[in-house]
């Protein structure tokens, strides 16, 4: 199964302290606003999201479409395809894509220990 690019989605308490907490890391800004309360930041080919009052708990994030600078590729697996073979395969969604529509959408599982795995299509 080809689920795109990965990187992991905190919830944060304070987006400035979380930033220049990875900041020592290495972590640089890549996307996002801060005046939106998110940001997206990478370490080479690590990319962590940090979110200010969006989500509930930390996820696994998915990104069909995209290489791991969110450039779009040629050619990927759609999120409703990846969320049609999960189906099929009993994997129980918390929220669905759209399978009438095309281009951006999303779904999220949720796994056995209760960790949000979301599938999040921009193109």
């Amino acid at each position: 199964m080809e689920l795109g690019t990965f990187s992991i989605s905190l919830t944060v308490k304070d987006l400035k302290a979380s930033r220049a907490f990875y900041e020592k890391f290495g972590f640089t800004v890549f996307g996002g606003d801060a005046s939106q309360n998110w940001l997206i930041l990478k370490n080479d080919e690590t990319t962590i999201g940090l979110f200010h009052g969006m989500f509930e708990s930390n996820m696994l994030t998915f990104n069909p479409g995209w290489d791991s600078d969110a450039n779009p590729l040629s050619s990927f697996t759609d999120v409703r395809e990846l969320q049609k073979q999960l189906k099929a395969q009993d994997v129980v969604l918390s929220a669905e894509a759209d399978e009438s529509t095309t281009g951006p959408a999303s779904f999220v599982a949720i796994d056995p220990d209760g960790n949000p795995i979301l599938v999040d299509q921009h193109v």
